[in-house]
């Protein structure tokens, strides 16, 4: 372990950059949300058997982006951590309002959600004491709301109190350049510590371009029965920046967010990104390429020095 060094905080401690390895870097073991009626992520078995399943196709860590209030089981992520030898990183943060009753966001008002956010990055996630390795907010539907507003303050707040990465869901992939906007423009936080997640679900070569010359990451994840209109665009949209010298700004994931989307349930599952999605990405930009995106970036883009 390396504490209060560059390091990336998984829920069995710290660990060097190096360490992490192949990583799916959006996806989702526990998730439950009133958005999502009858598909919650709740089974801790089918968690671990999809976790042993990813790393017995040469996985070795994943990011859970689940934050605060919907279900994350960060204990449990610790025993099957454990147990599959796979390394996890969970998030803190806030999704959209949809996502929570207005009596828990109302409870964090007052300056109460950054310090939230801060106390799982240093303290730990409740009763677990796993600490948080990172924070997840989000966007809205090509603008940002007031919602969304006070969850990014509130991340920017914990950031520098802490060094910690932001990730952000971009509604349906779209409005990437307001998020970095606030983020990075009027709320400081560097580009390089922000990590723009759902890229391909809004496939505008130019908004990708721009995003990438920031310095942020770009996140692209599926495949998605929801989204799957855009998924067969991802491998293009991931050639086209890596082309244009952005390979180094570039992650994949698999975002599983629903028990049929897993592949012990019968679905692509987190073992697709590197039994289906690696091969084709390496047909077009090479195994060295693939696998800085799969290794070299979310060592970076999830590791920070902590405060």
């Amino acid at each position: 372990m390396v504490n209060g060094a560059h390091a990336v905080r998984t829920v069995l401690g710290d660990i060097r950059p190096d360490e992490l390895g192949v990583t799916d870097a959006h996806d989702h073991l526990f998730l439950r949300s009133p958005r999502l009626p009858g598909q919650e992520l709740v089974d801790a078995p089918a968690a671990r058997a999809e976790l042993a399943a990813f790393r017995a196709a040469g996985g070795a860590g994943v990011v859970q982006w689940t934050p605060y209030g919907m279900g994350r089981r960060a204990g449990e992520l610790v025993r099957i951590s454990r147990e599959t030898g796979v390394h996890v990183v969970c998030a803190t943060g806030l999704h959209q309002a949809a996502h929570y009753d207005d009596g828990r966001l109302t409870a964090l008002r007052g300056g109460r959600l950054a310090r939230l956010f801060v106390s799982e990055l240093t303290e730990g996630i409740g009763e677990s004491h796993v600490r948080a390795g990172f924070v997840k907010v989000a966007g809205g539907f090509h603008a940002l709301d007031a919602h969304a507003r006070w969850t990014a303050a509130a991340a920017a707040e914990a950031h520098h109190a802490t060094g910690a990465p932001v990730a952000v869901h971009l509604e349906m992939g779209t409005g990437a350049l307001d998020v970095l906007d606030l983020l990075c423009g009027e709320l400081a936080v560097p580009p390089h510590r922000v990590i723009l997640g759902h890229l391909n679900r809004f496939p505008d070569p130019v908004v990708h371009r721009q995003a990438a010359e920031s310095g942020c990451y770009l996140a692209f994840d599926g495949p998605s029965r929801a989204h799957h209109a855009t998924d067969w665009r991802m491998p293009g949209a991931v050639r086209a920046l890596a082309e244009a010298g952005f390979a180094d700004r570039l992650l994949l994931g698999g975002d599983t967010v629903t028990a049929g989307a897993r592949s012990v349930d019968g679905g692509p599952g987190m073992p697709y990104l590197l039994r289906r999605v690696r091969p084709r990405l390496e047909a077009d930009l090479g195994a060295e390429t693939v696998n800085r995106i799969l290794t070299g970036n979310p060592a970076h883009a999830f590791a920070t020095t902590w405060h």
